[in-house]
């Protein structure tokens, strides 16, 4: 079987390929297939996440699968969410993930409530039209540190710090990052949720 990952993000397609081992299927980008992203307008992580789908696997003819996902910080209501991703633009900082981390550190000047999480809705449907899609999420909870540390990952992987291991995500190994992030659990839940519907 052939899973069409609504995403360009090569660290996605890395994590997510790993995650969906078990499933002994093909998981490709869309972009290798000449898709173009799909449009991002709605306030919730599912609705994005249902509308990447539906989009990968209309152009493809394929099973699709897609994730949104965001960084949540307490102390701004949950702030930026489903904005993350433009969340360094929107405040004058470059595009992309050095961006988005300078943004919420600068922010975060000053603040003590530094608790925050990554939150991660992952949605798969069979066809454009699935009635019904899969759905799976998966959360992270930590503090945003007061600087960058360690040198893996992406994204805000430098920035949650997890007080129980004392370490930042940016500091585990790919399989420890899997074991404990949000997207790693919300794969898990998805493999299980393939397993039983559609294998």
């Amino acid at each position: 079987m052939k899973l069409v990952l609504a995403s360009n993000n090569q660290g996605k397609l890395k994590e997510l390929q790993a995650l969906f081992a078990p499933l002994h299927i093909e998981l490709v980008t869309q972009s290798s297939l000449g898709i173009p992203e799909a449009e991002e307008p709605y306030a919730t992580f599912i609705q994005n996440a249902l509308a990447k789908a539906q989009h990968a696997a209309k152009l493809s003819g394929l099973p699709a699968v897609a994730d949104d996902a965001g960084f949540c910080i307490d102390a701004f209501g949950g702030q930026p969410g489903v904005d993350t991703k433009h969340y360094g633009v929107k405040n004058g900082y470059p595009a992309g993930d050095e961006g988005m981390v300078d943004a919420a550190l600068f922010h975060m000047q000053g603040q003590t409530n530094r608790l925050a999480k990554l939150v991660c809705y992952l949605v798969a449907v069979r066809s454009h039209d699935d009635s019904e899609p899969l759905v799976a999420k998966g959360y992270a909870e930590g503090e945003l540190a007061k600087e960058r540390i360690g040198d893996g990952g992406f994204g805000f992987d430098p920035v949650l710090f997890i007080p129980e291991i004392g370490k930042t995500f940016a500091q585990l190994s790919p399989e420890e990052k899997n074991a404990r992030s949000h997207r790693g659990q919300a794969a898990r839940l998805m493999v299980e949720l393939i397993q039983k519907n559609w294998l």
